[in-house]
């Protein structure tokens, strides 16, 4: 499943949800947790509902469920079992992953950790890979964690993070690729600061980041665009894999005055592999 762009939708929106599936985003995230206030979760349960049962627009539906310790989480799952997809919020480690697989039952969708919502769950972004079948990949938050544990911010003045949350994003990458899955960028909050979203979204490609999650639709665009590899770079792949099939006994290779050796050639491929 390509995971470059993820657009959340509030529940309680239905108007939005054809729009939002029209933006040109890889998924969509049909949301019963923030975004919704008590009084009308209800409501979002029965919207989602309605729209999962139209055909389908090729975008992937996911739905955010509420976090498992909630009172509202008993009543999301007929609907996130329905999905192509569940984000898990406030996801502690592997076993809230395990434990909301077994509440959904059966076929269980693949599912998105938001795994660094609490101080807890910063120690246990090393061991999702021991859950990596279940998983859809796995991303971060910055606004929660700040919260959680009685910071001022998570960012400095120019928008870019603090120490500690620089640490909490790389473990997220590094803990994504451990588990063999993909590592989705958390969301850049100022939807109408394009430039600065193009930036932050050819940082996280740059960095190792799968694909990054939207608050608007106008972001897609830049989003996809960051995280889909130029012809260029798919080209030059492609000459670095075809000079290895053509001296397979060669550990390491002369291309265009520099030295290409096997780490090129597995990331070479993988940017083949993303590209389609």
């Amino acid at each position: 499943m390509k995971l470059r762009s993820l657009l959340f939708v509030p529940g309680d929106r239905a108007e939005r949800f054809a729009k939002a599936a029209a933006s040109g985003a890889d998924a969509i995230i049909l949301d019963l947790e923030d975004s919704v206030v008590a009084a009308k979760k209800d409501a979002a349960r029965a919207a989602i509902g309605d729209f999962l049962d139209t055909a389908p627009d090729g975008v992937a539906r996911w739905v955010r469920v509420n976090p498992l310790d909630s009172d509202f989480i008993a009543d999301d799952l007929a609907i996130a079992a329905r999905a192509d997809g569940v984000m898990l919020p406030k996801s502690v480690s592997g076993d809230s992953v395990r434990d909301l697989a077994a509440r959904i039952g059966g076929a269980c969708p693949p599912i998105l950790p938001v795994a660094s919502e609490t101080a807890a769950a910063v120690f246990g972004l090393g061991g999702y890979g021991e859950v990596s079948g279940l998983l859809g990949g796995l991303t971060w938050g910055a606004e929660d964690l700040p919260a959680a544990i009685g910071a001022a911010s998570a960012r400095e003045a120019d928008g870019s993070y603090t120490p500690p949350y620089e640490v909490v994003r790389a473990l997220t990458l590094f803990g994504a690729h451990a588990a063999g899955v993909a590592a989705i960028e958390t969301v850049y909050p100022d939807f109408r600061d394009l430039a600065g979203l193009s930036r932050y979204a050819a940082r996280g490609a740059r960095d190792g980041f799968a694909g990054m999650m939207a608050i608007h639709p106008a972001q897609v665009a830049a989003i996809n665009a960051a995280f889909t590899p130029s012809q260029e770079d798919v080209a030059m792949a492609r000459r670095i894999v075809a000079a290895f099939e053509a001296d397979p006994g060669a550990g390491a290779l002369q291309l265009d005055g520099r030295m290409i050796d096997a780490p090129h050639l597995k990331q070479a491929r993988a940017l083949i592999a993303r590209a389609g």
